[in-house]
């Protein structure tokens, strides 16, 4: 039996998330189909981190135990031919060993959001890029954003259904950065910590939209965090604009 570390890009648009579903698709049922093809026999996935209903994936990581000795480049290649026409591609596959695990053995996890705020609605990107209505303020929301950074108690962007032990979390970045897209300017938020709440990068990115907008003050930001009460978390931004962008492991 191997252990193989799986490198994935998917486009969260047709699932149910990650996470097996009874009443709907999901990657990881579609990953283990794939696999359980390959292997002969049922084979169960573990993860970096789910993703929810329509959040994209450019550098997501599982794990899984096959039973079949194989050479991680035909374990890559296998399942991207079982995996067709599902918009979910193995970039890598990685022979590991039995003491590394896709979740617990990472140090850090990476996501990008994107939006525009350009006038016309968004066609070819409708499904990748949150368009905001109104134009935004970026040096506004980096500024916002700042306050953000570090470790705080972030109930306030934590979903009501968060399993998490604790809402305190560390976070490393929160930079917005102007960008050129397929339809335009947009704006890139580059988020990352050791790990995230349940919508956690949803709740502050909303939030932080909030400033650009106008809508609200650093300082309103700043009271909403300090309030840890989700009821002041502005609106939380739609789940197409997210991607995990990737996962670290050891040192950096």
């Amino acid at each position: 039996m191997g252990r193989y570390k799986l490198t994935l890009e998917y486009d969260g648009g047709p699932y149910l998330g990650w996470q097996l579903q009874e009443d709907g698709p999901s990657v990881q049922g579609r990953l283990e189909a794939a696999l359980a093809t390959l292997d002969g026999g049922p084979v169960r996935t573990h993860v970096a981190g789910r993703t929810d209903t329509g959040v994209h994936a450019l550098a997501q990581v599982a794990h899984a135990d096959l039973r079949k000795d194989l050479p991680a480049n035909r374990v890559k290649d296998a399942l991207n031919a079982l995996l067709r026409p599902d918009p979910i591609a193995v970039l890598e596959a990685e022979a590991v060993g039995e003491d590394f695990h896709a979740r617990f053995s990472a140090t850090g996890r990476r996501y990008l959001y994107r939006f525009s705020d350009r006038r016309a609605d968004l066609a070819l990107e409708a499904h990748r890029v949150w368009r905001v209505r109104g134009t935004v303020d970026l040096a506004a929301m980096q500024a916002a954003a700042q306050a953000l950074v570090g470790t705080h108690d972030f109930s306030t962007f934590r979903d009501t259904d968060c399993q998490a032990a604790s809402p305190i979390k560390t976070l490393d970045r929160f930079d917005l950065v102007a960008a050129e897209g397929m339809a335009g300017p947009e704006v890139h938020c580059h988020l990352a910590a050791r790990s995230f709440l349940h919508r956690q990068v949803r709740s502050m990115v909303g939030s932080v939209v909030q400033v650009g907008r106008g809508s609200w003050s650093l300082a309103d930001l700043v009271v909403a965090r300090d309030a840890r009460d989700r009821a002041r978390c502005g609106p939380v931004a739609p789940a197409h604009g997210l991607y995990l962008a990737g996962v670290s492991y050891g040192e950096g």
